[in-house]
């Protein structure tokens, strides 16, 4: 049966859409991407290396449906990229700081191209593979959960959702990942999804995915993600889409 699922590099469907995503090989850790379907609404991610030691990864979820969308994902994705290669380039950066920065160019970047304010809650995080620490910030996304030895934690907003107020700024906290941690980001689309079994309209809801990570055997990145995709899909009984249904992984391997 043909796969629902689509990850790393997608071909891109219009040639306004973002660069396809390659993810870039971690020292000791896998990160991947996947997307369930054909991208409809906002959900976008991208990673790339900015330094010898450091990898940059974020997933957006902005407001409005794809055709709509594609310029300012592009404009999102350059300033990403651009920013963040500069931002983080130096040896001896304070992290903290240089994620604030990029978070308010991206911010800045989204008004500028809508024109106004639009919604887009965003998980931007900066690996360093040395030190295994993590720098991230949460503005307004759906929590990320961190699996280790003491079990799933939720990685809470550090403040507003980007493209809203143009000053807006979020703290960007560091954390360590043990050998083993698993960090893992849905979107809204799998948070919020109905399911069908018994006629329910029952959310999936983030604690759905919480025992489901706690279980997961220690396997790729790619395949944590599609096995949560999966797993919502039969939650679903394979309704038909209304939004995107991302997930992305960070596994520190050791």
């Amino acid at each position: 049966m043909r796969s629902l699922f689509r990850s790393r590099a997608a071909t891109p469907v219009s040639t306004v859409e973002p660069v396809p995503t390659v993810f870039p090989r971690i020292q000791g850790a896998d990160i991947a991407a996947v997307f369930a379907g054909k991208r409809m609404a906002g959900d976008f991610y991208d990673s790339i290396r900015v330094s010898p030691e450091r990898v940059l990864f974020g997933l957006l979820d902005l407001a409005g449906r794809r055709e709509e969308n594609r310029s300012v994902l592009i404009t999102a994705q350059e300033i990403f990229r651009n920013s963040g290669a500069e931002l983080f380039s130096r040896s001896d950066i304070n992290e903290s700081n240089a994620m604030t920065e990029l978070s308010l160019k991206i911010n800045r970047g989204l008004i500028d191209s809508c024109k106004g304010v639009r919604s887009c809650p965003a998980f931007i995080g900066c690996y360093h593979e040395i030190f295994g620490t993590l720098c991230y910030t949460n503005a307004g996304h759906t929590p990320g959960l961190l699996r280790d030895s003491r079990g799933i934690a939720e990685i809470s907003s550090t403040g507003l959702p980007l493209g809203l107020f143009s000053h807006a700024t979020g703290d960007a906290p560091t954390i360590g990942l043990e050998k083993g941690a698993a960090l893992v980001l849905v979107s809204r689309g799998v948070i919020e999804c109905d399911g069908q079994h018994g006629k329910s309209t029952e959310e999936f809801g983030l604690n759905r995915v919480k025992p489901f990570l706690q279980t997961a055997p220690s396997t790729t990145a790619n395949e944590l993600c599609t096995s949560i995709l999966n797993s919502v899909s039969e939650f679903t009984a394979g309704c038909p889409m209304h939004d995107d249904r991302t997930a992305l992984a960070l596994i520190r391997q050791s």
